[in-house]
């Protein structure tokens, strides 16, 4: 992995998402840059345009500029200052094209946001812009709760549906987990009259591990009616560092859980950052 874009919208339930994109850059020893998109004001409904504010576009950049600087220095304090983290300030009338152009002009391997943000409409929060934002981006969105206290990533669960989308994604989470030496725990969920049987899971061990070779990764298949709850607990049982999902286009854990009642759950538990990789992008990664 070689870049880590982190997104900011300038509020405080951002800034523990800054500071873990820095750790974890850190130790990935990749390159860390940090964005903030904006668009223009309006006048009485209307843009503004260049022509009778010819400064507008140069001044708005310079302001943003200095805000992502005094965000930075604010929170990261002086260590922000190396070369291994650029600033990149966008403009763009929406927040999701923006970062997804810087994204791409980077070359980004992970997307780091807030889970909560702070800014009205325009602020990333879990279930609106941010699920728009795993649907779209070119490479996996982390997550990370507003009251995040730690870093070290050590046990990661990926929960599975023991699909070939599944390994494609393993593939790229062991990339991550690799150089910090983490355990991944692979988690099926299932009710008893929804589970694929002993052959499917077999089958799935077997192409993981012939196309996977780490050895730091376990099996664990649970049985429940609430799904949800059963992760939720699973989660502290093994005190997980990173919960890891696969969105996918017709039957993914996100277009199944991302309702109302479902986020407010998991912002209540609210302790383990998420990073979701889609179907569709899985595959076009900068690796």
């Amino acid at each position: 992995m070689k870049t880590i874009l982190y997104a900011t919208d300038y509020s405080e339930n951002s800034a523990a998402a800054l500071k873990y994109a820095q750790a974890l850059g850190t130790q990935l020893d990749t390159r860390l840059v940090v964005t903030h998109i904006f668009d223009y004001p309006t006048v009485l409904g209307t843009e503004v345009l260049s022509e009778p504010f010819p400064n507008l576009e140069k001044d708005n950049f310079k302001m943003h500029r200095s805000k992502l600087e005094e965000f930075c220095t604010e929170h990261l304090g002086d260590e922000w200052d190396t070369p291994n983290i650029q600033l990149e300030v966008g403009e763009n009338k929406s927040v999701i094209k923006g970062i997804i152009l810087v994204a791409e002009e980077w070359q980004a391997e992970m997307i780091i946001v807030g889970m909560w943000g702070g800014s009205g409409l325009r602020e990333l929060i879990m279930g609106s812009t941010t699920k728009q934002l795993i649907e779209k981006a070119p490479c996996p969105v982390l997550a990370i709760p507003a009251d995040m206290s730690r870093m070290p990533i050590n046990t990661i669960v990926y929960a599975t549906d023991f699909e070939e989308e599944d390994i494609h994604a393993i593939q790229k989470l062991v990339e991550i987990a690799k150089p910090l030496d983490a355990r991944i725990d692979i988690v099926h969920i299932s009710t008893k009259e929804e589970y694929k049987g002993d052959m499917q899971m077999k089958w799935f061990k077997e192409a993981l591990e012939e196309r996977i070779k780490y050895k730091n990764i376990k099996f664990k298949m649970l049985f429940s009616e609430d799904i949800f709850e059963s992760l939720r607990i699973y989660l502290g049982d093994v005190g997980a560092d990173l919960m890891v999902m696969l969105e996918r286009e017709k039957k993914g854990f996100l277009k199944k859980w991302f309702h109302q009642d479902l986020v407010k759950k998991m912002e209540s538990y609210g302790r383990v950052p998420l990073m979701s990789f889609n179907e569709h992008n899985h595959q076009t990664l900068y690796y």
